[in-house]
C-alpha cells in the first residue's frame, strides 16, 4: 500500500506539472513551464484509498465508473482545498475562474477528473499485476 501511495502521488504531480504547463502555453507562456507543490503529493497519493472502489465498480460501464471517480475526486479537491486554505497553505486558487466554488474547485474541470479517475483505475490494474 505504501508503494502504491508513492506511485499515485508521483503520477499526480507529473499530471499537474503537465497540465499547468499546457495551460500556460495556451495562456501565452510558450516555454510550457509547469508547476506543482509538494503539498499535493499526499493528496494525489490518497488515491490508494480508492482501490477498494476500483474493485467494487470493475464490472460497471465506464460512464458510471468515471462519474463516481469524478465526484469523489471533486469532493476530495474541495475538502482538501478548504482545509489547506484554513491553515494558509493552499497552493492553488480558482477564485478568478468563472465556474469556481469557494475558489478551491472548478466545475469545468469535472470532465478532467472523470478522465483522471479512469486513468488511475488503469494504473491500479497494472499495479495489481506488478506488485
Amino acid at each position: 500500500m505504501i508503494n502504491r501511495f508513492f506511485i499515485y502521488g508521483g503520477i499526480g504531480l507529473c499530471i499537474e506539472v503537465f497540465w499547468t504547463g499546457l495551460c500556460g502555453f495556451f495562456g501565452g507562456d510558450f516555454t510550457f513551464t509547469g508547476h506543482s507543490s509538494l503539498v499535493m503529493f499526499p493528496i494525489y497519493g490518497s488515491v490508494v484509498f480508492l482501490e477498494p472502489l476500483f474493485n467494487e465498480l470493475r464490472y460497471n460501464n465506464v460512464f458510471f465508473r468515471g462519474v463516481a471517480y469524478m465526484l469523489l475526486i471533486f469532493s476530495a479537491e474541495y475538502f482538501s482545498g478548504t482545509f489547506l486554505n484554513s491553515i494558509g497553505i493552499c497552493p492553488w486558487s480558482y477564485a478568478e475562474a468563472k465556474y469556481n466554488i469557494n475558489g478551491v474547485v472548478r466545475i469545468d474541470y469535472m470532465p478532467l477528473w472523470f478522465g483522471v479517475g479512469i486513468m488511475y483505475e488503469r494504473v491500479y490494474e497494472g499495479l495489481k499485476i506488478k506488485l
